[in-house]
């Protein structure tokens, strides 16, 4: 038998369709095609079917709407009146306070004037006694009492806290009272004016504050007090005395170098300046004391043993 000659079987994959254009871009093609989810696609047929639309179709549904509003009006309405109504007896109220406040300032100013001049009589009254009993002395006892007006050249020395004053931990100045070491404290000032008196300053005044022989510099919480007066920082303390000399002096003191440690290791600021004139003002109240002899004490037998008592 002859045999047939047979083709081979074709064994080639058929031809697949040609790709999309867009078929790297699957998930926008999908966004496109299906803009609407189809859960809400779902509902939004729903609705459809069961006539449900965004306003009210019944007669009854619309009154019920109607009377909302209506209600709604009449709330508003009604505020609107209420503050209408309040406005004014506010407005009056306002001007009732301001009026208090006017008058308690002008009290206050007045008596603030007569504090002045009753200071200013006393004041006259004590320089008056100084040179009573001062003689030929009255003008240095009213200098070193603080009693009058010292202009003439000086130094002007300025202390302020340090930029980024902050609790700390201690340190040297550290303590349970005092741990924020980049503020200036009272001993510290204490420390300055002691050693500007020290070194040859005739008169010292801290931030217009006059210092005398009974003035006490001391704290109160964060504050600084001269004769229990409050000082802000920058503090400003000027003295009198051969400007040049008194600075260098100062400088070269004790107090002067712990000044420098307080600028180096904390961050105080501080600025000295010679200067050719300073005015320092009298003290605001001056306490005048005299002391006179004691006659000796006697003895038993009535002889005097020529010592004073105490």
């Amino acid at each position: 038998m002859c045999g047939m000659s047979q083709q081979p079987p074709d064994r080639s994959s058929p031809k697949k369709p040609a790709a999309r254009p867009d078929a790297s871009m699957s998930l926008l093609t999908n966004v496109m095609d299906h803009s609407l989810d189809d859960g809400y696609a779902e509902a939004a047929a729903r609705q459809s079917e069961a006539g449900v639309r965004g306003l009210p179709r019944t007669l009854r549904a619309k009154l019920g709407l109607a009377a909302g509003l209506v209600l709604a009006a009449i709330v508003v309405t009604v505020g609107a009146a209420q503050a209408q109504v309040a406005a004014p007896t506010l407005a009056k109220e306002r001007e009732e306070l301001i009026n208090r406040i006017q008058k308690g300032t002008g009290a206050a100013d007045k008596q603030q004037q007569r504090v002045d001049a009753t200071r200013d009589a006393v004041g006259t009254m004590q320089r008056d006694a100084l040179e009573k009993h001062g003689n030929d002395k009255a003008e240095l006892l009213a200098l070193l009492a603080g009693s009058t007006q010292v202009t003439g050249p000086g130094v002007k020395l300025v202390v302020d806290d340090a930029k980024e004053a902050g609790s700390g931990s201690g340190g040297p100045r550290g303590s349970s009272s005092f741990t924020d070491t980049g503020r200036v404290r009272d001993r510290d000032m204490q420390r300055i004016v002691n050693g500007l008196w020290a070194s040859g300053a005739e008169a010292i005044s801290v931030n217009g504050q006059r210092l005398t022989s009974l003035s006490a510099i001391r704290a109160a919480g964060d504050a600084i007090l001269v004769d229990n007066k409050p000082l802000v920082p920058p503090y400003t303390v000027l003295a009198v005395g051969d400007g040049q000399r008194l600075s260098t002096a100062f400088q070269d003191s004790a107090d002067g170098q712990y000044l420098h440690v307080l600028q180096e290791n904390y961050g105080v600021r501080t600025k000295i300046s010679v200067e050719h004139e300073v005015t320092l003002p009298p003290a605001p109240s001056l306490i005048v004391r005299t002391a006179k002899p004691q006659a000796g004490a006697a003895k038993a037998d009535g002889t005097d043993t020529g010592k004073g008592t105490s």
